[in-house]
């Protein structure tokens, strides 16, 4: 068996020690080098031929950031997971790399703490992304998609007075494609889920808000929901929508995670479909695992509307390829389709 080649590079001599030893007891993984610093990693590519990076955020000599301008420069299409603290600093260097063009990312713990249920978990989401990104890398990109799956009634006279989007792995990539190209006057407002860290989707809405026409919100709980408006949920907390007279207003709850996710996008779907029933148009973007898929199930049964991500645009197509198999998808589009289509339905309906 073909193993996938690791490079950790981390200033931490404990967090090097750490990773090698957990990653190293996965039959698939091989640890094929270790580095300080981003200096010492691009000295090592062409000697140690990694099959990935795993790559820290802050080191001296030269960070994460600056070592993955130079790989993309240097023409390296490694795929690159970044490890980053939850802090505000590391966060918004880590929404940097992704933009970048970084895989994904991993929030690590303290690792000096002694946290063994923290190390075991992290290092086992290390090995799964590892997995995933590996393979993927080595399998033809399917050719790109727009499919017209038969709506399930007759939307010509439906104008959704709700947007909703799900997302997860290659998220805040997506999401910078997608909420930048809404337009100001957009005439609804949108709830969404991204699954991240606390400090995270603060620094997500920020830059997201910045790079666009319309506001993205991190979601406080008691927003009256506004047209021209995101609503993102927070980090750590579960978003999800009540109706106060005539208004659509946010809640936040810290419930159990659903699908190992909180927040959760079943959790979102599932509140809006009773509320919204027919009125909403749901979107299911690029995600690990099947989050997402219960939600549009609720909102199917409603007779709102949803539009799936396609698989060739998909850094991951586990959520949309879960509600694509489950013939929940109205429409399966690719990434750079899905603003218009957003507009589209929003201002002139559903059409079948």
């Amino acid at each position: 068996m073909k193993k996938h080649r690791v490079l950790i590079v981390d200033d931490s001599v404990v967090v090097r020690r750490i990773l090698s030893v957990q990653l190293a007891k996965e039959e698939d993984i091989e640890v094929a080098g270790v580095a300080a610093n981003g200096k010492i990693a691009l000295a090592m590519m062409t000697q140690v031929n990694p099959d990935i990076l795993i790559l820290d955020v802050h080191m001296s000599e030269m960070d994460g950031l600056t070592l993955l301008k130079e790989l993309r420069q240097k023409s390296f299409s490694v795929p690159v997971i970044m490890l980053s603290s939850s802090t505000q600093k590391s966060a918004e260097i880590t929404l940097e790399a992704l933009a970048l063009g970084a895989n994904d990312y991993v929030a690590k713990p303290e690792f000096t703490k002694g946290l063994d249920d923290a190390v075991g978990k992290v290092c086992a989401e290390l090995a799964e992304k590892i997995r995933l990104f590996c393979t993927k890398s080595l399998l033809e990109a399917p050719s790109s998609t727009v499919a017209h799956a038969t709506p399930r009634i007759d939307f010509s006279s439906a104008l959704p007075q709700l947007v909703l989007i799900g997302v997860s792995t290659g998220g805040p990539t997506a999401l910078s494609e997608v909420i930048p190209a809404i337009s100001a006057d957009f005439p609804v407002p949108i709830a969404l889920v991204q699954h991240m860290p606390a400090m995270f989707t603060k620094m997500l809405a920020e830059r997201l808000t910045a790079s666009s026409k319309i506001r993205v919100i991190e979601a406080q709980g008691g927003e009256i929901l506004k047209p021209g408006n995101a609503y993102l949920a927070p980090g750590g907390y579960h978003l999800i929508l009540e109706r106060q007279k005539a208004d659509l207003v946010t809640c936040l709850t810290q419930t159990p995670p659903v699908n190992s996710c909180r927040p959760s996008v079943d959790v979102l779907f599932e509140s809006a479909a009773p509320l919204m029933g027919s009125k909403v148009l749901a979107i299911v973007l690029t995600g690990m695992g099947e989050d997402g898929k219960r939600g549009c199930e609720a909102i199917a049964d409603r007779g709102g509307f949803i539009i799936a991500q396609d698989e060739a645009t998909s850094v991951v197509w586990g959520m949309p390829g879960a509600v694509v198999k489950a013939e929940l998808a109205d429409r399966i589009l690719p990434l750079r389709h899905i603003a218009a289509a957003i507009e589209q339905y929003c201002r002139k309906g559903f059409t079948k």
